[in-house]
């Protein structure tokens, strides 16, 4: 009998000059990383045997270069997971690794009842369920849904404890509140800006606190709460986001951190935000 081989991992390889190298499973990629001011570690020639390179123009608008074919779809492991990686015109490949602390504390959730905001391609929801929460995993794209449920099927150790909804995340809240729904977690990762399942507008700068204040009459009274929010957003800074926090949700712990991945060389690159709210 053969035993298909695991998956390639991911591995941050170096960073510099707003750029990263990637090595992502069998393929090298060049990104934007726009915190990236530094000088890249490891030589030139190392950048140079890039698979594919992701460029950007001034509006924004994104472009690969590929320096070999590269199939459409594959798999990596990452953090504990299988993932699948389809690399987008506008950069993504389907995670956000420096997400993996986050994944870590989720896997030690417990039996609990948790709720993923803004959910992407589900390796939160995936980690909720492997602590042993029943997950609620909810995004505005049909498409993105469809892709963590591709996830799901490659993680076979993953509980089946997963429901998975597609609707626009201030609209859906607000349904839970009306249904007397609770939950013991809730994590959200909001866009800057973008559009719910039926073309709603999201803006982070107007929306963001309203949903916090829904996000707070799902919380069960009484019970431990814990209540994580990452943000990409500029402005957005740890004592914003905290101050947020503990200006909806009262008394309780708060803490803050920026979220990083460490390259090959084991310096730390920063991409994003994310602050924890909970109470006992």
């Amino acid at each position: 009998m053969t035993i298909a081989k695991p998956p390639e991992p991911y591995i941050l390889l170096d960073s510099g000059n707003l750029k990263k190298l990637e090595q992502v499973g069998p393929f090298r990629l060049v990104r934007p990383a726009l915190n990236a001011f530094w000088r890249p570690a490891l030589p030139d020639a190392e950048w140079q045997k890039a698979d594919a390179v992701l460029e950007r123009d001034s509006r924004g608008n994104g472009h690969w270069d590929f320096k070999r074919e590269l199939p459409e779809i594959w798999n990596v492991s990452y953090a504990g997971f299988i993932l699948r990686i389809k690399p987008t015109a506008f950069g993504h490949l389907g995670f956000f690794a420096e997400q993996h602390a986050n994944w870590a504390e989720f896997e030690k959730c417990g039996k609990i009842k948790a709720l993923n905001l803004f959910a992407y391609s589900g390796i939160g929801s995936m980690a909720m369920a492997k602590g042993g929460a029943q997950v609620t995993h909810l995004d505005a794209a049909r498409g993105m849904v469809e892709w963590a449920q591709e996830n799901r099927r490659l993680n076979p150790d993953v509980p089946d404890a997963i429901r998975w909804i597609v609707d626009d995340v201030t609209q859906f809240c607000r349904r839970e509140v009306r249904r007397g729904a609770k939950y013991n977690l809730i994590a959200l990762d909001p866009p800057s800006f973008g559009r719910g399942s039926k073309a709603q507008v999201w803006k982070i700068e107007d929306d963001l606190i309203k949903l916090l204040e829904l996000c707070c009459g799902l919380k069960e009274d009484g019970k431990p709460f814990t209540i994580a929010l990452s943000a990409h957003s500029p402005g957005f800074s740890g004592l914003v986001m905290s101050n947020m926090l503990t200006d909806v949700f009262g008394r309780g712990e708060c803490r803050s951190f920026e979220m990083t991945v460490a390259d090959s060389t084991g310096r730390l690159n920063p991409s994003g935000i994310c602050a924890i709210f909970s109470t006992r």
